[in-house]
């Protein structure tokens, strides 16, 4: 299975570089698996494709301002003298691992080796204290004051490199009902959903299971493999409810489809599932990776984004619908003129 054959053509234009003013205005591709129509609609149609009994798995992370600038601490540039020198390198919190410290992806790689000191704030520093992998890091953060409250005075929201204009309001980086810190890129086919949407959704009588996934690496990591199957994912924190768990089994137990919004709720649910595609309360880390021939266990429907060429989420969506349908859903798209990416529109996979 080549990396090439996940390939297309997108024009540049059509990559979202802002959200629209409603959430819920995007416009939603609605494919059907089993006779392959396309449908085109708008996302507040949701409602129309889900059944009483069914139940909506959601990914309630939160997306944290993980893009930090600072100054490398040099002989040149000693700490007492940071503060006036310009900014020359980059940290991209991916995971915590203890209290103080974060596996991260710095810039530049090759000057941050272990010992490497990093200046951000009067508040703020970091020593490199940890080589994971080829730009990958651990850092020790030192802080002055509570670290989020830090990090919400200092840091960025980490858009995409596709994302080249400045987002003006950071709130819609992340879902209406993001709970929970961690995450270093939104599960951004929840982005369309509003409070009133979800209300909507709940009176007609589907339950809604949220889930954990923080989302890091793999997220930033394209498929540099000519065999796609080389690809090594990196491993993101995920966690399940006792609660939701039983709504999902319930709901599959009496008729109901289990629709996933997002590839990062599929990634959860497929770690978590028995083989019968039964859920108990669990937590841990994933390195799954899901591509062509692939079984899935629990779930039924996914909303979900238009994704990058070759990247390991339109894998994902190709072993949902196959390949060929992948491609001829995205070429749709693409003629129609359809936005792409993370503020971009939404398919539904039914």
């Amino acid at each position: 299975m080549k990396t090439s054959d996940f390939d297309y053509y997108l024009p540049k234009e059509l990559i979202a570089q802002h959200p629209l003013e409603r959430r819920d205005s995007s416009r939603l591709a609605v494919f059907h698996k089993d006779s392959g129509e396309i449908e085109h609609r708008h996302f507040a149609d949701i409602t129309e494709y889900l059944r009483p009994g069914d139940v909506l798995v959601i990914n309630d992370t939160r997306v944290i301002p993980a893009r930090l600038l600072g100054v490398r601490i040099t002989s040149a540039v000693p700490e007492e003298k940071a503060a006036e020198h310009e900014k020359n390198c980059e940290v991209l919190l991916l995971k915590r691992i203890s209290l103080t410290d974060w596996e991260c992806i710095v810039r530049p790689g090759k000057k941050l080796r272990t010992g490497a000191k990093i200046y951000f704030s009067p508040r703020l520093s970091a020593t490199v204290t940890g080589i994971k992998d080829e730009g990958v890091r651990v850092l020790t953060f030192e802080t002055d004051g509570v670290f989020e409250e830090v990090l919400d005075e200092v840091g960025n929201m980490p858009l995409p490199p596709y994302i080249t204009e400045k987002l003006e309001d950071k709130s819609r980086y992340n879902t209406v009902y993001a709970h929970t810190d961690g995450s270093a890129a939104a599960p951004t086919a929840g982005l369309h959903f509003t409070p009133e949407l979800l209300q909507k959704v709940k009176d007609m009588g589907v339950k809604i299971a949220p889930v954990l996934l923080h989302v890091g690496l793999g997220t930033f990591r394209p498929v540099k493999e000519e065999e796609a199957t080389a690809h090594k994912m990196h491993s993101e924190y995920y966690e399940i409810s006792a609660e939701s768990a039983a709504m999902i089994n319930d709901a599959r137990k009496s008729g109901g489809r289990v629709v996933c919004v997002g590839t990062t709720s599929v990634r959860t649910l497929e770690s978590a599932s028995a083989e019968d595609g039964t859920l108990s309360a669990c937590s841990g880390n994933t390195e799954i990776f899901i591509y062509p021939g692939y079984r899935f266990k629990c779930v039924d429907a996914l909303i979900t984004n238009f994704h990058l060429p070759k990247s390991t989420l339109i894998m994902l969506v190709s072993a949902f619908i196959g390949r060929e349908n992948t491609l001829k859903l995205y070429n749709e798209a693409v003629r129609l003129g359809y936005r792409f990416f993370s503020f971009g529109d939404a398919c539904l996979l039914i």
